[in-house]
């Protein structure tokens, strides 16, 4: 099981570095943003556009991989975010995972004059965004006319230093988009069902047990082996407090590494954060018992 940490792009960044560089040493295996215009209750605070902050990181790490949790179509057009993944994937020698979502219907949903989306038109964009994005990183000339995107012969020189193209992280949690993930993903994300009004622990699980199953149905009508998709599971805003100990982590990652997870992503504790409130150290505390 492999374990990353998920940072805002709020702090000054002398002090994003240090902890990007501290939380490297300890030996966590990857370190996500989220890639927003502006969040919930970070609204009213600094908060960093996700590209340039991960080339940031990119600059100062060495072996630490990097990733959007997650970039969506809400405010991005995928020739030029493909442009910029695939210029991180060079500063970074090739240590970029790009997440992408179907977007949602918060502050980053109207801030460009559109109107908020349904899940089913949120799906719809979120499959020809990925499609385009594929191909963008795939090939060294492409082009496409649907429905939301137009590419008109874009050129991707000198393409991604991962062939065929960097990995694409796909959150998904409905059945269209787990069918997306089946056919394009390297790696799925979810954190349950974060609409349901059951968030204790056995129906969060319950809920990841039906979204696999879904996927291995969608990996099999296409032929594909599911396990050559790996599968994130982020740590939520639940009930249920995997870093309040060490112990209480350990029973965590242990239960969904039995669900056929790979990697599990935690919140980096933050002072003063009304919802992340555990001591950071903890991160250092279960580095110690499970990364060394």
């Amino acid at each position: 099981m492999r374990i990353g940490v998920l940072l805002l792009p709020t702090d000054p960044w002398p002090q994003t570095v240090a902890r990007a560089q501290h939380l490297e040493a300890l030996g966590y295996a990857h370190l996500w943003t989220y890639d927003h215009l502006s969040w919930r209750r970070y609204r009213e605070q600094p908060w960093h556009a996700a590209i340039p902050w991960l080339t940031g990181l990119a600059g100062v790490t060495s072996r630490v991989r990097l990733g959007t949790m997650v970039t969506s179509p809400t405010f991005r057009h995928p020739a030029s975010l493909a442009k910029e993944a695939m210029t991180l994937d060079h500063v970074s020698g090739g240590r970029v995972t790009l997440g992408v979502g179907a977007g949602g219907t918060g502050f980053d949903a109207t801030v460009l004059g559109e109107q908020v989306r349904t899940p089913r038109q949120r799906a719809a964009r979120l499959g020809e965004f990925i499609e385009v994005l594929d191909g963008l990183l795939r090939e060294p000339a492409y082009s496409h006319r649907g429905e939301h995107y137009v590419v008109d012969d874009a050129r991707m020189l000198p393409g991604c230093v991962q062939r065929p193209r960097l990995p694409l992280a796909v959150a998904a949690a409905g059945p269209k988009t787990l069918a997306l993930t089946a056919r394009f993903a390297d790696a799925w994300i979810t954190f349950g069902e974060p609409d349901a009004a059951d968030q204790s622990p056995a129906a969060i699980e319950a809920a990841v047990r039906r979204q696999a199953a879904v996927l291995d149905e969608r990996c099999a009508e296409l032929g594909r082996d599911p396990a050559t998709i790996e599968r994130i599971y982020l740590v939520g805003n639940t009930a249920e407090r995997p870093l309040a100990s060490v112990a209480a982590f350990e029973d965590f990652v242990g239960r969904y590494e039995a669900l056929g997870f790979t990697d599990v992503v935690f919140h980096d504790p933050r002072p003063g954060d009304p919802v992340w409130t555990e001591d950071p150290a903890i991160a250092d505390a279960i580095a110690g018992r499970l990364l060394r």
